[in-house]
Order: C-alpha cells, then structure tokens, then sequence
C-alpha cells in the first residue's frame, strides 16, 4: 500500500505535524505485541489506560486496575516501543485465537523523515499498528514540515507491505514473529517494487547508486591520519548545510553505512538533486560533500575518496562520554519501582525506556549538584544521562548547575582553548558555560533558548543533535585544580533539559 500526496502551486499555507497510516486491531484479539527481538510483550487492554492513573502527559498511565492483574503497578506509555527508522523493519500483534499475526513491513525508508536515526512510534496499546512517515517526534518544531507562500509540494509515502501470517500447529508467538521478520527479508530484497503504475515511483532500472570511499582527517586523534570512517552513516538528501539532512521532512533520504574501510554503496536512489551527507560513531560534527550530486537513471556516480576533517582547535586535554549522538552511555539510574514496565526490568541495552527517570535526579541529588572529577569520576556511573531541573515542591523547580572539575599544570598564554560540546537533546534547555566563577554575571558561552525534541520524557535517549565549539581564553583558566560550571537555567517545567553526547576541552593548537 501506498498514498501519494501532492499540493499544488498557489495552494494556502499548511503544517503537517505528522503523516502516517495507522491499524486498530481488534481488542479481543490481538494481546501479544512485538517491536523488536528483544521488545515483546502480552500489553494491557485499553480498558486499563482509562481506569489508571494519569501520569505527567496524557501517553503515559499507571496500570492500577487492569484486566490482567498481572500488569497492575506498571506504565503504559507508547514512547517506550518508539525505534529508530534504520530498526524499525517490522512490528505488529499477534491473535491466539485464531493465530494470527498482523505485521507492519517497512522494506525502505526513502520515504520516512528525518535520516536512519530519526525515531518514531511503532505499535501500541489499542491495540494499534502505525507507519510514521513524518512527524515531530524527537524533533520538535525544528523540524521543516512547513508549506508557505504557495510552495509546490508531492510525495511518495511508500509503499509499504501489510503482512498477516498465520502458522499450522503452533501457538507460539516466536514462530509467527520469526516468520514475519523473514518476509521482512524479502520484501527489502524486493525493493524497489516493479508493480507500481504511477510514474510518481521509479523502477530499480529507472534509479541510480552512488560509491565511495569516506576517511577522517584528524591530526591530534591518530598519528596515521586520514583513516578510515568505519561504520559511518552516509547518506543523500535534500541539498543544504552540513547536517540539515536531520532537519529535513519533505524530500527522499538514501542511507547506508560504510565498511570497515570506509566504503559505501548507496544503490536504488531516486533521480534527482542531493547533497551528500554523513557522520562518524567516535567522531564529532557532520560531514557535507562539497559538490551536489545530480541522479540519473542507470546511472553509477563514483566520488572516489573523500576526507572528512572535524571540528578541532587543538589536542584533547580530556573529555566525557563517546560521541555518538547518544547518552546511552551515561549514568541510567533504576526506575522508581511504583513506575516501571516490566519489559525493560533486566534489559540494559534499554534501561532509559523506563518512565519518569528524570525524577531520579532530585532523588540522587537533593540539594547539590553533580560534581564530576576528571580522572577520578568514571562517566558511566558518575554522570547522569540527562541535564534536568530539580524538585522543590509539588510544581516548583529550580535551575541546576553541574561541575566538571580537572587539572592544568600549565596554562598556555597563546591562543584560544577550546570546549567541544554535543548534544544529544534539547527540550526547553539553556545551557550556560562559566570558567572558575559560578556567580559570574555574564556566562563565557550560552546555548541560549534551544530544542522541542523532548525525548527526556518520551524514552528516547537522543532527539537532534548539536555542536558547539566555544572559544575559551586562557586567562579564564589558572594552574592547578579549574571548574567548569554548566547552568541548566530554564526551569518551567519538570522535563525541560539536555542530554550530553560528549564534552572535550582542547589545548590551542600546537604548531
């Protein structure tokens, strides 16, 4: 199945938060619900989310009276099933009686928004089945689904394959889920389909691939510089600035992942107009092709090889975190056990899943707070995964300040440091960077207002992600032991703040 959406030119103004197709299943039939291999579960009924408790936003609700009563005391909460677009293959529910199982297949994602690493939901409670081909999740409105001043405007969304299934001689839910999941491999083998008629869908012979080979230049990271981007993201989209493809919901997106060696092979590419694009795990900002390329049908572009130089003033003094675009690998505290989904009780590759842990932090730190030592403190255990506000009373906050603490036993007196900081998220935050003086007036840097991803509250342990490289002169620093002081200062809202991906201070360059 597949929908073409179109506008023509004069048409009104219009925002389109979200475009999806969406399946309610019959409630008496399908309880069983699996995302991922590692994400199944029997799910409640819709019946419990109205007899529950409301929680801090109308998704999530605490399980008080529910059918089964089994599920009593846990969250239900659809964000805690949400996948990134490059893992959301397949998901679905299956029936006992009958067995049967009803499964969404995505077998490309041109079509979906927001690169390989956009999150969306899936399936939930209802019990529902969705295709998110756009909309604000994790984003925000920094995401460009805006049609102004008469804007032309067409896509394809799709198609996608509806797939039921159902396997003589068993009840097991794993049969039918690993059923589906092969049918998956098919139908991405079968990409693009050649039944569609609408010469708005391009035939695979109609398509065109792109190669090459993608290297990091980085002096002060590997003595043998340029090396190979291993497992980079390199993708095609909309023409723009580096890293705007993760801003952009209204063109096609083509991605793949190098090799070891930096290899990559974009095949079945829509013809057209496309910046190249692309990002490296263990290195830090975007990288952008200096020349556009144009897709022609049956046609190879080979670019060769390429070499990305990141951000970088000058060799590490230390740093937090990998950068990765993701807090994952930060301090994830246990959820309150009166809060919990049972699903991710004993599952730390998705801890962060859990609800409410941004309340966690006034629970661990009270009245001070975080101090991280450098060479001391070990950043999985000792650095909270996300920069929130504290509780002072029912509905009252207040800003928090953490402080990262380390040593200089010379401070250069030519040239600029420099403090590289990722963000992982943004919800209604304001970072504010101060040197050696907490009660300085005016900050050395600030974010200022900055993100609506709000994936603190939605589980999503990542939404966009932003790089700064602030400039820090060397008379803000001395000898021995200095401080840096991150302020979080709005403070309106319980699940306003950040997620760091990665922090590094920089010595000025040395020539």
């Amino acid at each position: 199945m597949y929908t073409i959406l179109e506008r023509l030119k004069g048409w009104p103004d219009v925002d389109m938060d979200q475009i999806r197709v969406v399946f309610k299943l019959q409630k008496e039939k399908f309880h069983f619900m699996a995302v991922s291999d590692d994400k199944q579960r029997m799910m409640p009924m819709p019946e419990d989310r109205t007899t529950g408790q409301p929680l801090a936003y109308p998704e999530a609700v605490l399980l008080t009276n529910p059918i089964d009563p089994k599920l009593k005391g846990e969250v239900d909460d659809k964000y805690q099933y949400s996948l990134e677009n490059q893992h959301n293959q397949v998901h679905g529910w299956i029936s006992n009686d009958p067995p049967v199982g009803f499964w969404m297949i995505s077998p490309s994602h041109e079509f979906h928004a927001g690169g390989p690493v956009k999150q969306d939901l899936t399936s939930h409670c209802g019990p529902i089945v969705m295709n998110m081909f756009t909309s604000t999740h994790y984003s925000g409105r920094d995401f460009n689904i805006s049609y102004r001043n008469g804007e032309a405007w067409k896509k394809v969304m799709g198609p996608v394959f509806v797939y039921l299934n159902s396997i003589s001689g068993t009840n097991d839910p794993l049969a039918h889920w690993n059923d589906a999941k092969a049918q998956m491999l098919r139908e991405e083998k079968g990409w693009p389909y050649n039944f569609i008629q609408s010469p708005d869908f391009p035939s695979s012979d109609q398509r065109g691939t792109v190669m090459g080979q993608l290297k990091v230049r980085d002096k002060y990271a590997s003595e043998k510089s340029p090396v190979y981007a291993d497992s980079a993201y390199v993708g095609l989209a909309a023409p723009g600035i580096p890293g705007s493809w993760q801003f952009e919901a209204k063109g096609y997106q083509f991605w793949t992942r190098a090799d070891s060696k930096g290899n990559f092979l974009i095949k079945n590419v829509r013809p057209g107009h496309y910046s190249l694009y692309a990002w490296v795990p263990g290195v830090i900002g975007d990288f952008k092709h200096n020349s556009d390329i144009i897709i022609t049908p049956g046609k190879t572009t080979t670019l060769g090889s390429l070499v990305y130089v990141p951000p970088r003033n000058g060799p590490t003094l230390w740093s937090i975190g990998i950068p990765d675009r993701s807090a994952a690998e930060f301090y994830v505290p246990d959820t309150n056990p009166k809060l919990m989904n049972k699903l991710y009780t004993n599952h730390p590759t998705d801890k962060y899943r859990q609800y409410g842990l941004w309340e966690r932090y006034t629970d661990l730190y009270p009245k001070n707070d975080l101090v991280y030592d450098v060479g001391v403190c070990n950043y999985t255990k000792d650095w909270f995964f996300a920069h929130v506000i504290r509780r002072k009373g029912k509905d009252t906050y207040e800003p928090t300040t953490w402080q990262i603490v380390f040593p200089l036993k010379v401070v250069q007196q030519t040239g600029n440091y420099t403090l590289q900081l990722a963000l992982a998220s943004a919800a209604m935050a304001e970072i504010q960077v101060r040197f050696n003086n907490q009660n300085a007036v005016k900050p050395l840097f600030t974010t200022r207002l900055i993100g609506k991803d709000n994936a603190i509250a939605r589980h999503g342990i990542h939404g966009l992600y932003w790089l700064y490289s602030i400039n820090v002169p060397c008379n803000n620093l001395v000898v021995g032991s200095n401080t840096i002081f991150l302020t979080q200062t709005r403070d309106n809202g319980p699940l306003y703040g950040v997620m760091y991906d990665y922090i590094r201070l920089e010595a000025p360059t040395q020539h």
